[in-house]
Formats: C-alpha cells, structure tokens, sequence
C-alpha cells in the first residue's frame, strides 16, 4: 500500500526585525572663541597749557585746545590713544628721555638742533613770530624794538629772536613763564612790545579787544612749523602718529579742527614753510 506524505510548502519569508534608524550626524565642534583684541595703547603726553589756542586748561582743570584736538583726532587713525599731562616748559623735553611722557606736544618747533635729541612728526602747523604792541604804539618794524623793554616766554623762539636784536644778557629782555603773562605786563605798562608766535598774538588780541593792541609782522622773522616729539629713535610712535596726521588731512578732519580756532583757511596755517634753523629755540 502505497502513503502518500503530506505535502509541505515552503512558505514565504517574512523579513522581522526593527527598523534601523540612520545614525545622527556627529555634532560639529563648537567654533574657537576669538582671542581677545589687544589693548588699546595709552601714550602720556606732556602739554605746557598756558600757549592758548594751542595749549590751555580749561574750567574742568583739564588740557584743551588746538594741539590737543589735532592729536586726539590723529590717535583716533593712528589706531592709539593719548592722555594729556600739563607739564612746565622747562624741562619738558626731559620728561621723554626719562620716560615720564610718551609725546610732547607743545607748538613745539621743529629744528636741526632739536633732532639731534628727539623724533618729530611731520609737521601739523606752520608759524612765524609777530610783535604784539599798543594801538598808538609807533614800533613798525623788527629794528623798533632796539630800545624798547621787550617781553619774552622763556626759552622760546621769540627770547631767541630777541636776544639777537638786543643782546643775550640784555636788561631790555623780561621773561615770563607764559605768553599770556607776557601780554599781560604788556597790558599793564610794563614792556613796550612781546614778541611771539602768530597763533597765540593773534588770538590773545582778538579776544582781548579791551587791551587795544595790534600785531606787527617782519620779513626777517623766519618761517616756523610744530611738530609732536618723541624719544629719540622711537619709531614705532612716531608711525603711528605720522599715519594719523596723514589720515585727518586726508578725510577732512585737520581742516575742520583748524576752522575751529582760526576760522576756514587761517592765513598762518595755509602754506608750507621750511623749518626753522637749528639756532632756533622755540616753543
């Protein structure tokens, strides 16, 4: 007797299992924090603020004025900062060598003479003495002065010029620590003449119509340019400073700030000069 098996098929394949999720992508590094930005650098300079409109302290005992401005403005593209310290004239220049300032920036004159200790800048303002006297004073030229009492800043190229005329040591000569004090003996009777930079003069007569003084210029007072000085071989600073002076006559800032003291386009200020020689002894 033949037994048939049962047949078995094979049934189909269920695939089982859980579905794989992909895995999550790796999590990117958080970025690098940015290093800090280096410290603004703090220069000290040193200021003689009795050199109005220049240099002068103001109600809040702080130094304010043209050169401050100037500077100020240069540091901001110059990529520095800059804190003014009022500094007796004498002696000033020390103060770099020492290391008390940075800069001194005082209308400070640029000449040979001074190069041989310090740096400059390029030059920020051109000068050129001026005889400050009385409205009904008869002086009309350099020459006039021979006899007079004549007042002086010590150690400026105004005392320079005026000891050529009357001698070094010659009793005619009254020095003051200031213009300003100057002009104000001037005032009070006590010299016939001052004899200074343009800018300060002028400025001290426009703003002082009741003293009733008027300039008188010479040809042979010899053409004048500022500077800001450093220690010697400091070049560092001094490209900083000169590349802010480039970038504030570039953008319109210097003519801005000078229109500010002097009114658009100041006649002491619109044409170069040569510096002055190294005899100079200027402010």
């Amino acid at each position: 007797m033949l037994y048939s098996q049962p047949l078995f098929l094979p049934s189909p394949l269920v695939a089982c299992g859980k579905k794989e999720t992909p895995p999550a992508p790796a999590a990117s590094p958080a970025p690098a924090a940015a290093p800090a930005p280096a410290p603004v650098k703090v220069y000290t300079v040193g200021t003689d603020a009795a050199y109005a409109p220049f240099e002068k302290m103001s109600a809040a005992n702080e130094v304010e004025g043209l050169t401050v401005d100037l500077l100020k403005a240069a540091a901001a593209k110059g990529g520095f900062e800059v804190k003014f310290v009022n500094t007796p004239w004498e002696g000033i220049f020390k103060t770099l060598d020492s290391g008390e300032r940075d800069i001194v920036a005082s209308s400070v004159t640029i000449t040979d003479e001074r190069k041989q200790t310090m740096d400059f800048s390029k030059p920020y303002f051109d000068a050129v003495q001026l005889i400050a006297v009385k409205e009904d004073s008869k002086v009309a030229q350099f020459d006039d002065l021979k006899k007079l009492k004549v007042g002086v800043q010590t150690g400026t190229t105004g005392d320079e010029v005026v000891q050529k005329l009357l001698g070094k040591t010659s009793a005619n000569i009254k020095r003051f620590e200031s213009t300003p004090l100057a002009l104000q003996e001037l005032a009070a009777g006590g010299v016939s003449a001052v004899v200074a930079d343009n800018g300060v003069v002028q400025h001290y007569i426009a703003n002082n119509a009741g003293a009733k003084f008027k300039s008188v210029s010479d040809a042979s007072f010899v053409p004048e340019q500022y500077g800001f000085a450093v220690k010697k071989g400091n070049a560092e600073l001094l490209t900083k400073i000169n590349a802010g002076i480039d970038a504030i006559k570039a953008d319109g800032s210097y003519d801005t700030i000078m229109a500010k003291y002097f009114g658009a386009k100041p006649a002491m200020a619109a044409a170069p000069a040569a510096a002055a020689p190294a005899s100079a002894a200027s402010k």
